[in-house]
């Protein structure tokens, strides 16, 4: 008799071999869309690239000049396109903050992609990720684009960051906050360390949703509890949960933070819930 631990164990072994095996049927040539020059990608033989795209797991790629796939897919429905560079968000970052002389914190790398696309505008370009794996897979993927940012392990959640490490004009702050277990904080010392503004793209809770609540200096701030993954899955929060805020708290925050100027740019649906994207500014 199948209990409900085996299927349930039945269930996820299934779903992980239907992600291996698109992950593995993922073709190395023949893409005809978002070629991005890489120049020492480019010059790669295709058993050097494919050496190259099975010695980390990557789990997002872009398409070189010659139209051959540099890294690789989640699993299907998941990063299985070529990633565009740069994203339309660092557009927009750069049109409202001018990035050509200004140092850009980038909270959450994951692989690289945003990361090559903001140094290919900012002076200077500091990267940080709580995940030693997406660390590496930043250095690796910008050395191949030929940027050089600067770019360490961190988790802006522990007590014991150096804050003059992750000093910097402006921050790039997208997919990350909804990942957290303790949003408000985290908001709140953005200003210590960030001295003009932040592009921040996050989920958030609806009304409805923000049944649970929590204190931080005497201030009540509901939220939605969501279920992480912990270490288990690089696309999950490091612990295991996360606090979903409301798009009203968030902007508050960010005021209380010292960014007296919140716009909210757009919301959006999307498959794991609704989304924001603001841009937040000392002046």
């Amino acid at each position: 008799m199948k209990t409900i631990p085996n299927l349930l164990r039945q269930a996820k072994d299934s779903f992980l071999a239907g992600k291996a095996r698109f992950h593995n049927a993922l073709p190395l040539k023949g893409f005809e869309q978002q070629f991005l020059k890489t120049p020492f990608v480019d010059p790669l033989s295709d058993a050097d690239l494919t050496e190259l795209n099975t010695l980390l797991k990557w789990k997002c790629f872009t398409v070189d000049s010659r139209g051959r796939r540099f890294g690789n897919a989640a699993w299907k429905g998941k990063r299985c396109e070529p990633q565009i560079i740069p994203d339309r968000r660092i557009l927009l970052m750069h049109e409202r903050f001018d990035l050509t002389a200004k140092h850009v914190l980038e909270i959450g790398c994951f692989e690289g992609i945003h990361t090559v696309g903001l140094s290919r505008y900012a002076r200077k370009v500091t990267a940080i990720d709580s995940r030693m794996e997406n660390v590496v897979k930043t250095i690796v993927r910008c050395s191949f684009f030929d940027v050089h940012p600067t770019v360490f392990k961190c988790n802006l959640e522990e007590d014991s960051i150096n804050m003059d490490l992750v000093k910097a004009d402006v921050a790039h702050h997208v997919g990350v906050l909804y990942h957290l277990k303790d949003p408000v904080q985290h908001l709140l010392k953005l200003g210590q360390h960030i001295r003009l503004g932040v592009l921040l793209d996050t989920h958030y809770a609806l009304e409805g949703e923000a049944n649970e609540s929590l204190a931080v200096n005497g201030r009540v701030y509901r939220y939605k509890r969501h279920q992480e993954a912990g270490l288990e899955d690089v696309f999950s929060g490091m612990y295991d949960h996360s606090k979903w805020l409301m798009i009203k708290d968030i902007v508050a925050i960010l005021q209380d933070s010292g960014f007296k100027s919140v716009e909210i740019v757009e919301t959006r649906n999307e498959r794991n819930g609704p989304r924001v994207l603001m841009i937040a500014q000392k002046s």
